[in-house]
């Protein structure tokens, strides 16, 4: 079940550098902004409950899809920039192993213990 995923994971990440191409952004933009969304990780500092939500809410791909889709809607191509790092963001850390977080600590996620 593991290979799956993380084979689901890899089309999504697929999908999010084909966005991007339709972009209008040279593609040293994508490698430069691809680890952005670990700003997330600042939350840690604040204990558990505030690094796993910041965490969360920079690598959750339905808040990507919506930044992505309000930039289509607004027209504004940064806006959808942001979506698609995210979102391919988010399918990169789970092809790794990195899920969302629990608020026990970093290594407690969605897919299990990171590290085990």
């Amino acid at each position: 079940m593991k290979t799956s995923l993380k084979i689901e994971e890899l089309f999504m990440f697929v999908l999010g550098v084909y966005l991007f191409s339709l972009l209008p952004y040279e593609w040293w933009w994508f490698l430069v902004l691809i680890l952005a969304p670990d700003i997330g990780m600042v939350g840690y500092l604040f204990g558990n409950k505030v690094g796993a939500f910041m965490y969360n809410l920079f690598h959750h791909k339905g808040v990507a899809i919506a930044i992505y889709l309000l930039g289509v809607y607004l027209s504004s191509p940064v806006v959808q920039l942001m979506g698609v790092i995210l979102f391919a963001h988010s399918a990169m850390d789970r092809i790794m192993g990195y899920g969302l977080k629990y608020d026990k600590g970093f290594k407690y996620t969605h897919l299990g213990e990171i590290g085990k």
